[in-house]
């Protein structure tokens, strides 16, 4: 299996520990990312606002990077994956926007063609690696561990973009820590925001949200939070002593990301995963 990996920002500087995991159990499982080493950032969720023509042509080049290569794209985080995800579907029911791309496009010898699908990791693993497979590959069960899953809102909504989960109700992340023998725990704020992107604009009601996800994760007595978003993962752990503090609540609550956790069903250890990098460690 073989996939044209997209580099995003965040874990090229605040969470390095992400693709340090992942290529880690990529090894194991013998999935071959290649990196795009060539892509640009995706926008974020601001691009689109301030330019949409720019958000398109540059997006679109990310993909055409990965046809160029005849390999579907792979991403590790949410909000690049719908960025770019959208732009494919703008591009690709619209001719007249294909055609703009495409002038643009072929000042740099590219051309977009939508041949190329644009996935997230959790999807690759759930879907094209298949669980039962990966259950097979599992050397160190998590067994007796209560895992509460944070999905976070960029890799449910919108549904009719996005299309794998049902965002009232998903499921994907949670059938993952079952097939590494983990204990799932339902508690309300799993399909929730992170505020993440209102951290600049509003930091009181972001670490609100992502404490109240924390403090219900805490009083449900989870061992950990799992995500599969690595901005995500940013709000919950970095973020957490002040998100409690607004909630009114106290305690404290690892906070891993997808790659980590699997890599532990794997059998390797926390030091080689970078568990230990985080603000709250496992």
């Amino acid at each position: 299996m073989k996939y044209a990996y997209y580099i995003s920002c965040i874990n090229e500087s605040m969470t390095k520990e992400l693709d340090q995991s992942l290529y880690l159990w990529n090894t194991t499982l013998g999935i071959e990312l290649v990196k795009l080493t060539e892509g640009t950032c995706c926008g974020g969720s601001n691009m689109d606002f301030v330019h949409p023509n720019m958000h398109l042509v540059n997006n679109a080049r990310n993909i055409a990077l990965a046809e160029q290569m005849g390999l579907d794209m792979v991403t590790s985080c949410n909000t690049c994956l719908l960025g770019i995800l959208h732009v494919k579907h703008q591009i690709d029911s619209d001719p007249k926007k294909k055609e703009m791309v495409n002038h643009y496009l072929a000042k740099q010898g590219l051309e977009y063609k939508g041949t190329s699908a644009v996935k997230h990791l959790l999807w690759v693993i759930n879907e094209d690696y298949g669980l039962e497979k990966l259950k097979a590959k599992v050397t160190n069960p998590l067994t007796g561990v209560k895992i509460a899953s944070f999905y976070g809102c960029h890799i449910l909504r919108p549904s009719d973009v996005l299309g794998h989960d049902n965002p009232n109700a998903p499921r994907s992340l949670d059938m993952l820590v079952e097939a590494l023998g983990g204990e799932t725990v339902a508690y309300g704020s799993n399909n929730k925001c992170c505020g993440f992107h209102t951290l600049l604009v509003a930091p009181e009601e972001s670490v609100k949200v992502s404490g109240k996800a924390v403090a219900e994760a805490i009083e449900k007595q989870a061992d950990f939070i799992v995500t599969p978003c690595p901005l995500c993962h940013m709000s919950l752990d970095s973020y957490q002593d002040e998100g409690l503090a607004a909630n009114g609540a106290s305690g404290s609550m690892p906070i891993l990301h997808l790659s980590q956790m699997v890599g532990l069903a794997l059998g390797h250890s926390k030091e080689a995963l970078g568990i230990d990098k985080h603000v709250v460690t496992a």
